[in-house]
């Protein structure tokens, strides 16, 4: 809606605005009484505006109020001034305002303002009641309608007898002008009243109102305070019957009985939920006397009351004595109990809970069983008094220590073991001392009869003794001495080869295993790389194993390890040595007879190719001179050759062709001259049957014919001859 309103001034602006023209000269915000007010005073802000223009008429322009830049109030105007009203500012009205007016698509906006207002009306206090009894609640009702939250509050319980405040509560209120507050009621508010007081945070001030105070609050008690009773009245004697009571009054306000409790000191002797005393009766003892409460207890309320109770001593505590306190089987025991003055009474003497003797004197010779705790009582009439006890320690002479270890397995150095040293007879408690090699290793004191466990991880076989000793005056007793043998892990193997890594074919080879410590026997393995079953394996006590091969060979050549291990060790941990590469090379002498026998095989073959060539050379010489018809066999349909020519002329392509070829071509340059012809050759394609005779197979060969010119009657001749070879006619 704003907006439409906006929009409508400016476009009738923009119209007047075509024939005349506005500036905005100035704007500023007044506020009145002024820019600090109290607490529901009436308040002006004023907008005033200076405008020039060339019309006649004022020109309509829109002004626009905001607080902390948020519009709260536009109007549109002719005036010069425009006037916002805030009955009763209150402390939300706090902030920054300014103004903004707008002419024919011009603004101008002032600077901001800064607006206080003091003071914070005064709280509403509600109570949800006037009356109320001990141990109940009351709740307290604080709210400033005027304003807005959040909103301090801060409420107190006062006492309106002493002036004092006994309680004080505070809490703030974010979504609300109100708080709602409880307060317990204690047994010593009579008359009370509660105030409130509000504040509220404007910028960076506090602003507070005054104290505003409740209605009167009256407090009903729900019980009395406790009252004792004893008796007998007057001086009390021990032997007399006592009794201790503590009443209360409840008034019908109270819905159940409180609880009654009586104390002497911080021990409760009586207590009582379901009426209105409590009773304690004993007969009167010394240690009856001292201080008495009595509590009443009943939700909040606790209310409390003392008195002192004398008991008069009748006779005087016993008290018992020995004439030694620590003594040795065998010795003499006093016992005596006494009482200061001498009156005559029944003596009883005990241990723990049993009756000694019911003299006053005891002695007996000492022994084991007799080691405990005494004390003796007096009886005077019904009067029992306990005297002080005496601790009596008889000690029994202890008996030759027992040194063991477990020996079904076998000690490996370095690992813990276990040394037990045990006294079967003896008083406790025992004092362990474990030597080792004469010096004092350890200490325990046993108070049973188990044996003590000492530890010890020993590196070499070693002797232990035990020494025992408790309260006895004879003292120490030591053992028989604990021989230990160590068995030591075999540790450090080394794999080392006799003599070189390198070695010669046909000489002895020697690898030797050794380990550095180790208790025997031990187990030696050799390994080549890459096996897993060793190829040879022995035990021995002594710390290095020897793998002898009389003759090396080639197969030997690779890489060696071996394991060691005893006894001590564990089967997934066995010490590996390092891993040793082995060559194997030739003898000199087997080198050089390999020489012979190679140069021998070159020598001879290089024979028996020179005597084959010779003789094919001298094959070649006794060859023919001539050869007349150097064509190959002609061979009919039938896959046969014709021999109508018996001579050698018509055999001569299986012999050997390269000889013959060369007959041929002299037997032609030997008539060069003669003729002096020149030669042409002719391709000639020849069907040769499958030498198999297979079926519908035929292969083609391709002959090349030499022909010269010459006597035409010898050519047609050979011509003749040939085709009629060629096609098997």
């Amino acid at each position: 809606m704003w907006l439409g309103v906006l929009l409508t001034l400016l476009f009738c602006s923009s119209l007047e605005g075509q024939e005349n023209s506005f500036t905005i000269n100035s704007i500023r915000m007044e506020s009145l009484p002024g820019w600090t007010v109290r607490n529901g005073q009436n308040l002006t802000l004023q907008c005033i505006v200076d405008i020039s223009t060339t019309s006649h008429v004022k020109p309509h322009h829109l002004v626009l109020f905001y607080k902390d830049d948020v519009m709260f109030y536009n109007v549109s105007s002719r005036e010069n001034t425009e006037s916002y009203f805030i009955p009763q500012a209150r402390v939300y009205d706090s902030g920054k305002y300014k103004c903004t007016v707008i002419l024919n698509n011009k603004e101008k906006t002032t600077p901001e303002y800064q607006v206080s207002v003091r003071g914070v009306p005064n709280p509403r206090v509600v109570l949800d009641k006037k009356e109320v009894i001990e141990g109940g609640v009351v709740t307290v009702n604080c709210s400033v309608e005027e304003e807005k939250a959040p909103i301090y509050f801060k409420i107190e319980k006062v006492s309106l007898e002493s002036k004092t405040i006994k309680q004080s509560r505070e809490k703030t209120s974010q979504n609300q002008n109100f708080v709602m507050v409880e307060f317990p009621i204690e047994e010593q508010d009579h008359i009370l009243i509660f105030r409130c007081q509000a504040m509220i945070l404007s910028g960076l001030q506090m602003e507070t109102s005054d104290l505003t105070r409740s209605d009167l609050v009256t407090v009903r008690s729900s019980f009395s305070i406790p009252k004792f009773h004893v008796s007998p009245t007057g001086m009390i004697t021990e032997g007399d019957q006592l009794h201790v009571k503590c009443t209360i009054q409840v008034t019908h306000l109270a819905q159940a009985f409180p609880e009654i409790i009586i104390q002497k000191d911080k021990a409760i002797v009586a207590h009582s939920r379901h009426g209105n005393e409590a009773v304690y009766s004993v007969m009167a003892a010394e240690e009856h006397n001292g201080n008495y409460t009595c509590k009443v207890e009943a939700s909040r309320i606790s209310k409390v009351s003392s008195i002192v109770v004398n008991i008069t001593e009748l006779f005087s505590k016993p008290k018992l004595e020995s004439s030694i306190t620590r003594l040795d089987e065998g010795e003499s025991l006093s016992l005596q109990c006494t009482i200061p003055g001498a009156p005559p009474a029944n003596f009883t003497i005990w241990k723990e809970n049993m009756t000694v003797t019911q003299t006053q004197n005891f002695t007996k010779v000492a022994s084991e069983w007799d080691s405990g705790t005494y004390m003796c009582t007096a009886a005077i009439g019904n009067v029992v008094k306990r005297s002080n006890k005496v601790q009596i320690t008889v000690c029994e002479m202890l008996s030759e220590p027992w040194i063991f270890h477990d020996s079904r397995s076998e000690v490996v150095k370095g690992r813990t073991i276990a040394i037990s040293c045990q006294s079967i007879n003896g008083s406790l408690p025992i004092s362990y001392h474990l030597l080792k090699a004469n010096k004092t290793l350890e200490s325990f004191q046993k108070s049973s009869s188990d044996p003590a466990v000492f530890k010890d991880k020993p590196t070499k076989d070693t002797e232990y003794q035990c020494i025992a000793e408790n309260c006895h005056s004879h003292g120490k007793i030591i053992s028989k001495v604990l021989r230990v043998k160590v068995i030591a892990p075999v540790e450090e193997v080394k794999l080392t080869i006799m003599l070189s890594e390198e070695v010669e074919s046909g000489k002895a080879f020697v690898l030797q295993c050794c380990v550095n410590e180790g208790s025997g026997p031990i187990t030696y393995r050799f390994y080549r790389e890459n096996e897993n079953k060793p190829f040879h394996e022995t035990t021995t006590n002594d710390t290095q194993a020897i793998w002898h091969k009389a003759e090396a060979s080639k197969e030997q050549e690779g890489q060696y390890y071996c394991t060691a291990s005893n006894r001590a060790n564990f089967a997934r941990s066995l010490p590996q040595s390092n891993k040793l590469t082995v060559k194997v090379f030739l003898a000199p002498w087997k080198k050089g007879l390999i020489a012979v026998v190679v140069i021998g095989v070159i020598i001879v073959t290089l024979l028996l190719g020179a005597r084959c060539y010779f003789l094919k050379k001298a094959k070649a010489k006794q060859m023919p001179v001539e050869m007349s018809r150097p064509a190959a066999p002609l061979l009919n349909s039938n896959n046969e050759k014709i021999s109508s020519d018996p001579s050698p002329e018509a055999n001569s392509h299986y012999g050997c062709n390269e000889d013959v070829g060369n007959h041929a071509v002299k037997s032609l340059d030997e008539n060069k001259e003669d003729l002096n012809l020149d030669v042409e050759y002719t391709e000639v394609e020849v069907s040769l049957p499958d030498p198999h005779r297979a079926p519908e197979i035929k292969g083609t060969e391709t002959v090349y014919s030499e022909i010269r010119k010459a006597d035409r009657d010898f050519m047609e001749n050979r011509c003749s001859r040939t085709e009629g070879s060629l096609d098997g006619t």
